[in-house]
């Protein structure tokens, strides 16, 4: 809202909108918020959240018939590891409840970016805007039930220019932005070449905490974001390994008086 009522509905059956919107708002930030109100932490929840990479691949690979080439099924399990490695920086504790459904907020949006490539609507905004509008009622009676009445009340009435602005930035820039260019990217181009570049969101978050709130990122975290962006280059082809040079054909360092002369034809 407003933008509905100046951006067309996508050229898809509605049903194909609502599940994109199920998916990758509704299910994806659900099971986050739910995990994260639960205890995991906020900054290894952005970490285990990127496991909707490989859900991603492997999904689109049986159902669309996508199968991944080496170098993207290589770099994104460097980046996974990146990950892990990035994970055991940060520490802390975590239940296996808030542990599971930070992995099914994964899992959702990974089906939901495996909706949106089948759609291919033309446009991403058209399908970011239309699929927004299943989830602000299902995800208010879930802060209502989980949070009480009270909490959100609260919450509204004391939300400040800093709530204003935070909900500006991330309704406006990420999502309207954001998931606009990333829709449009999956429309174009298979799920393989388009979801490890997310990979890359906890090594800009690590950079925006630094430049921003002066916390640098221990040994760990840089040792995991090199892994991180390394295996982004990987999977995108960019960063191959050197392949050893082939020895030349006998005859080759000969001297051109010592080889048989061609010969020359008509």
């Amino acid at each position: 809202m407003p933008a509905i009522f100046f951006v067309p509905r996508p050229p898809v059956p509605f049903r194909t909108v609502a599940a994109v919107g199920a998916f990758m708002s509704l299910g994806q930030f659900g099971f986050l918020y739910l995990s994260m109100h639960l205890g995991m932490p906020p900054g290894l929840a952005a970490l285990v959240l990127q496991a909707q990479v490989p859900f991603t691949i492997a999904i689109a690979a049986v159902v669309l018939r996508e199968p991944p080439s080496r170098a993207q099924a290589g770099g994104v399990a460097l980046g996974a590891a990146g990950l892990v490695v990035v994970a055991l920086g940060l520490g802390g504790s975590v239940t296996p409840v808030a542990l599971a459904l930070c992995l099914l907020a994964g899992l959702s949006w990974g089906i939901g970016n495996v909706v949106s490539r089948a759609a291919q609507a033309p446009g991403g905004l058209a399908l970011t805007v239309w699929s927004a509008t299943v989830a602000p009622v299902p995800l208010l009676g879930l802060s209502l039930l989980t949070d009480g009445p009270s909490a959100v009340g609260h919450g509204l009435a004391h939300l400040g220019w800093h709530g204003a602005l935070s909900t500006v930035y991330t309704a406006g820039l990420c999502s309207l932005v954001g998931y606009a260019i990333f829709n449009r990217l999956l429309s174009r181009y298979p799920s393989g070449q388009v979801v490890p570049w997310v990979l890359l969101a906890p090594v800009v978050a690590m950079a925006s905490s630094w430049a921003l709130l002066g916390e640098a990122p221990g040994l760990a975290e840089l040792a995991g974001a090199v892994l991180l962006v390394a295996g982004v280059l990987i999977a995108q082809g960019t960063l191959r390994p050197r392949r050893t040079a082939r020895p030349e054909p006998s005859g080759a360092g000969e001297p051109d008086d010592e080889r048989e002369p061609a010969v020359s034809r008509p």
